[in-house]
């Protein structure tokens, strides 16, 4: 795991290191074993290296083939390397273990062909010498990040914006239509805006090719393509799942997990421990406390007799606010929750014992782990008319969760998109008026996240719209620790044979995972087996937002000149819900994080441009 940082001068003007430089201090914390810099007239690329495969200088990069032509600066892992490289060794003079220079000699071998032989999770550039000619990647589904900024004179990159942002040329504000989202919809990353206005990026399963002429953007990866029926069994399931986390423990430095106690991270403990037999396994956990919202400590104390040592760390209001200047930084755009917070907190407990941690990330977007996609599901039967499945799902959900949120969502599904749209707005009439008139007709996500007809369309739609963000999240708190983050579940293996399951291998007698549950029965606590509620990394936000050190933090920035004129949202109407919140008449807590981390982000801009 690293840090790129590139610059391509179209009119042929001299990159000076100095240029380079900047962008990889920007980034540092990405790398900080090695770094390296190549400069050739009008291009210069930067990589600043955290070692993971090969700590030996051999691995150091820019790195180049045997003929001096093609430059290679790559951010990832892919976990199939030594297989491609057997494939390779008759061909090509290894100097390295990496499997950054296999992804080099793939490249010469197969070209952009090369991708698709690839597992894992990348972003990378490889420069021509003798044609000039630039090529960026970014893996399947956006585990690794690219940002970049483009006018008629140059193309920037960077694995962070920080990094692009030290070279932008003039005054760039922030992306209202991407800001609508975030306030409304609770989204970000679902496109190739950032909040930043003129920073761009690299969308998931793309390539760029940057010529002396011009940038051409191609999509090498389209999920619904590839999707194909491989998982016969729970047995199949189970095996890929296996063969996933073993590759993705390949590494040279000591390796963990992330254990949040939901089944996710629970089957991927469960396999390292089971089957895989490792008996030296640290876990990295967030709790809270009995009874405490978001605490999750009685299912990870399950596999206290399995793991060689639990570490737990336990986040605080107190904590959030001294972090909170750092998260921010950390995370460089808005997010939704403060739930992110209770990841970073994890990561910065897991520095210094180990240096790659393995997560459950991805498994509720391939296995229908948020309670709405119940509502995609009952919707597709309605629409077939498979009213007697219909029947006894909707009796199994009721019977299991005694809620109708999944019946709530598929009300809400069935609704036109423009009521969509306008439902989404309940409960926010503390938006400016003039805001939402303006850019309510620019997002399109009702029309996109929301308006899926079966299950599996929804999914698709969450690994198109939603996953990105999650990703991120995890790259940006890892990186900040200087820690790689690896998702088995993410392998486009399993995502690919997951999604050509029928429905009810995903969601069947009221209960969401079923394959996953089916697959894990003899390694897993059965306690996990048969939780139904969802967690993930979440934090008892509404009850830190009603503390007095976090009252008085609020009022300051709520009183503030710069709230109080915000374009975004009307303070006064503000002002009334934190007081209803205050006094537990709603529970707005995820609004009121949104209006702090947005106005955090905004003073920082003002700050980077005043």
């Amino acid at each position: 795991m690293c840090g790129l940082v590139g610059m391509y001068s179209f009119n042929q003007e001299k990159v000076e290191s100095s240029q380079i430089k900047r962008m990889m201090s920007a980034v540092k914390h990405r790398g900080p074993d090695d770094e390296g810099l190549y400069l050739d007239k009008n291009v210069g690329l930067g990589h600043m290296r955290l070692s993971i495969i090969d700590l030996t200088s051999a691995g150091r990069q820019p790195m180049f083939d045997q003929s001096n032509r093609y430059c290679i600066i790559h951010n990832g892992e892919i976990y199939n390397y030594l297989e491609l490289r057997n494939e390779l060794d008759s061909k090509y003079r290894f100097v390295s273990r990496t499997d950054t220079e296999v992804v080099l000699y793939s490249f010469i071998e197969w070209g952009i062909e090369c991708l698709k032989k690839f597992i894992g999770m990348f972003a990378f550039a490889i420069y021509d010498t003798e044609t000039g000619e630039l090529f960026l990647v970014r893996d399947r589904f956006g585990i690794k990040p690219l940002y970049y900024y483009c006018d008629n004179a140059t193309f920037v990159f960077a694995s962070e914006i920080k990094g692009v942002l030290q070279t932008i040329p003039s005054l760039y504000g922030a992306n209202d239509t991407v800001i609508f989202d975030y306030l409304v919809y609770n989204r970000t990353d679902q496109y190739d805006d950032t909040f930043y206005s003129g920073v761009k990026r690299l969308g998931h399963g793309q390539y760029a090719k940057v010529s002396r002429h011009n940038v051409e953007f191609h999509r090498w990866y389209k999920l619904p393509e590839e999707i194909r029926p491989t998982l016969k069994s729970s047995k199949d399931f189970k095996d890929l799942l296996a063969d996933s986390v073993r590759i993705h423990l390949r590494s040279d430095v000591p390796v963990g997990v992330c254990l949040s106690g939901g089944l996710d991270s629970s089957s991927i403990v469960a396999i390292m421990t089971r089957i895989l037999e490792k008996n030296d396994l640290h876990t990295f956990s967030a709790v809270y406390g009995a009874g405490v919202v978001g605490d999750e400590g009685e299912y990870i104390d399950l596999f206290d007799n399995s793991v060689f040592r639990m570490h737990k760390v336990t986040p605080t209001v107190r904590t959030l606010l001294d972090d909170l200047d750092m998260f921010v930084s950390c995370q460089q755009e808005p997010v939704a929750t403060t739930g992110p917070y209770a990841q970073f907190k994890v990561m910065q407990l897991a520095r210094g014992t180990v240096k790659v941690l393995l997560d459950g990330q991805g498994g509720d977007e391939i296995l229908g782990g948020y309670h709405y996609f119940f509502g995609n599901y009952y919707r597709e039967l309605l629409t077939y008319m498979h009213l007697l499945t219909f029947l006894k799902e909707v009796y199994h959900y009721f019977r299991k969760h005694r809620s109708l949120y999944a019946f709530k969502s598929l009300l809400y599904f069935l609704l036109p998109n423009a009521v969509k749209s306008r439902a989404k707005l309940v409960g926010r009439n503390y938006l400016n008026p003039s805001f939402y008139e303006r850019e309510a007709g620019n997002t399109r996500l009702a029309a996109t996240l929301f308006d899926a007809s079966s299950l599996r369309d929804a999914l698709l739609n969450h690994f198109e719209y939603k996953l990105e963000h999650l990703l991120k999240w995890e790259d940006r708190n890892s990186m900040w620790y200087s820690l790689e983050s690896r998702v088995p579940l993410l392998d486009h293996r399993i995502v690919e044979g997951v999604l050509a399951l029928n429905p009810n291998e995903i969601i069947h007698a009221g209960e969401n995972k079923s394959i996953l549950r089916r697959a894990m029965q003899e390694i897993v606590p059965q306690e996990i087996l048969r939780r139904q509620d969802k967690v993930g990394f979440m934090t008892p936000e509404d009850e830190w937002f009603r503390e007095s050190v976090f009252q008085t933090y609020v009022m300051d920035i709520m009183h503030s000149a710069s709230f109080r004129l915000s374009p975004y949202v009307d303070y006064r109407k503000c002002l009334k819900l934190y007081d209803l919140h205050l006094r537990r008449k709603i529970n707005i807590s995820r609004d009121i994080w949104k209006w702090i981390n947005l106005e955090l982000w905004l003073n920082n801009l003002s700050e980077r441009y005043s």
